[in-house]
């Protein structure tokens, strides 16, 4: 199983995961981010991955520890208020997960957090990237309404608003 893991995301062209989230879908990401962000004091951040680079195969290294290695490669812990959030898509493996920095972690639940994943996810099984992306932000957007207020007057834009993709 390993050894087919590895293979499958060394094999995979940088194009494949590029072609399921087109132009198109990282300009719509991108609205939808800029204006999450207006409605919470937050940071959102979305990294998406076709294949995992030959090191974090070689550690065995899971969905969620790469979330959180990008977290910090990101930057998006390096916000004023502690208030980054990254949706990290793992394209080979199927992997969704939602790391948020501490001044959002405290608030709000991590199953809130389980559910936006499921929703993402399942958008993505059916081949419907644009719409699970969009379904994501929008889940984040609704799950904070409950627990972040909107961003205080003349907040600034601390991290990029369009997609990453790796």
């Amino acid at each position: 199983m390993k050894l087919a893991r590895m293979l499958r995301h060394l094999a995979t062209p940088d194009w494949a995961v590029r072609r399921a989230f087109s132009a198109q879908t990282a300009d719509a990401v991108t609205h939808a981010v800029v204006a999450a962000e207006k409605a919470h004091d937050i940071e959102l951040r979305v990294a998406v991955e076709g294949g995992l680079p030959l090191a974090a195969l070689l550690r065995g290294q899971s969905a969620r520890e790469r979330a959180l290695e990008l977290f910090s490669q990101l930057r998006v812990w390096d916000t004023q208020s502690n208030t980054g959030v990254l949706v990290y898509v793992q394209w080979l493996d199927h992997a969704i997960e939602i790391v948020a920095d501490r001044g959002i972690s405290a608030r709000v639940p991590q199953a809130g957090w389980d559910a936006v994943c499921a929703r993402i996810a399942g958008e993505f099984r059916a081949g419907r990237y644009a719409e699970g992306a969009l379904a994501g932000i929008a889940g984040i957007t609704e799950l904070l309404k409950r627990h972040v207020p909107p961003p205080p007057a003349g907040d600034r834009d601390e991290l990029p608003d369009r997609p990453t993709v790796l």
